[in-house]
């Protein structure tokens, strides 16, 4: 048994990359229940912003309406999803909480069964959505609402 060989390793000098915390946020009106594509929104932010290598998190600052990654190209997709929506959790199911009108707590439920947050990772300054996914605020009320989107990076700079 002859003595355990050494490894070698050599370190490229490379210049360090801080990590930043960066947020915003969106202000998006709805016309009432649906998607609300914000896409393009959340991308030119990452652009202005320049960012690098990171994870963006996506947070709606509310009960009543959520958030999803979704289909883009067939709004076919985003119907049907709304009518399995409806039917998981309809207006007139007998609720006890009806004080805020008769669409507010399946719009409750609805934001419970899909997200209030997305996590998003950022590779070389673009998000690393598929070619066929886009950002959307689900607005789960019938009447339209303004909704506050907070928009928040981790990661590097360029």
């Amino acid at each position: 048994m002859g003595e355990p060989k050494k490894r070698s390793s050599r370190r490229s000098k490379t210049q360090t990359e801080w990590l930043s915390q960066l947020r915003t946020t969106l202000v998006v009106d709805t016309d009432g229940r649906g998607f609300v594509d914000i896409t393009s929104r959340v991308l030119a932010w990452l652009d202005e912003i320049g960012a690098g290598e990171g994870l963006l998190t996506v947070f709606v600052r509310h009960t009543s309406a959520s958030l999803t990654i979704q289909e883009n190209a067939d709004p076919d997709v985003r119907s049907d999803l709304l009518d399995m929506l409806e039917r998981l959790a309809p207006e007139n199911a007998g609720y006890r909480h009806t004080i805020e009108g008769p669409d507010d707590m399946p719009a409750h439920i609805k934001s419970m069964l899909t997200s209030v947050s997305l996590s998003i990772p950022v590779v070389a300054g673009r998000s690393a959505l598929g070619t066929w996914q886009g950002i959307y605020l689900v607005e789960h009320r019938q009447k339209p609402h303004r909704r506050t989107v907070i928009l928040h990076f981790v990661g590097t700079v360029r």
